[in-house]
């Protein structure tokens, strides 16, 4: 009897150990396996959880469909311009010239130009421009600077009606010829006319009342 209890004793530990070696070594299954994988596997922040300030760095730049987008076209526009070249020199002295422009009105401003401002809204009437490119008046230069010619020109829609402007123009352009002893031409180098000038007129009212229709 003593043998027959001692052999089940034995038994009895090696079923217990085998039960431990099979629980602590088997391979993880089931729920406790998926457990262990979703805790070592890393996963991305769904999409609701992500910042809009992070979304739009991390984005491309985004352009709107092509009937968003506005497609005005710029209005039109006329530009009238005429000249002011030496008669008999070859060049305008900077300092004669430069003082009679601000004697008639006209202010240096902007691009290095002069311009005749309107008093309500202080727009360019017209303006008066180098014929050296670019086109612009060194101030620091007027006692040794020259020009060959000046050109003088406003673009419509202006702060005045066409017409307006143009006479306006023309006054200033007429008293600084005579001043410097030049004479005034057309954009396209001919002697001005009062032929000419009355054909310019007619091409700002035209122009004015397409505007306007």
């Amino acid at each position: 009897m003593a043998e027959l209890r001692w052999l089940l004793l034995l038994i009895g530990i090696c079923v217990i150990g085998a039960v431990y070696l099979y629980t602590r070594f088997r391979p993880q299954t089931g729920d406790h396996a998926d457990t262990e994988s979703r805790r070592k596997e890393p996963r991305m922040a769904p999409v609701d959880s992500v910042s809009v300030e992070e979304s739009v760095e991390l984005s491309a730049p985004v352009i709107g469909p092509p009937e968003e987008v506005s497609a005005v076209a710029p209005a039109p526009q006329l530009v009238v311009a005429i000249r002011l070249m030496p008669d008999g020199r070859s060049r305008f002295a900077a300092e004669k010239l430069i003082l009679d422009l601000r004697e008639l009105g006209l202010r240096h401003g902007q691009y290095g130009i002069f311009h005749l401002l309107d008093d309500n809204d202080g727009q360019a009437i017209f303006s008066v421009a180098s014929l050296v490119e670019p086109g612009s008046f060194d101030l620091t230069k007027i006692k040794t600077d020259s020009y060959p010619g000046v050109s003088m020109f406003m673009a419509l829609p202006g702060p005045l009606d066409g017409p307006a402007a143009f006479d306006e123009m023309l006054t200033v352009a007429r008293k600084l010829a005579e001043r410097l002893d030049g004479q005034l031409l057309d954009e396209q180098g001919n002697r001005l006319s009062i032929q000419r000038e009355r054909y310019m007129r007619e091409e700002i009212i035209q122009f004015e009342h397409m505007g306007k229709g």
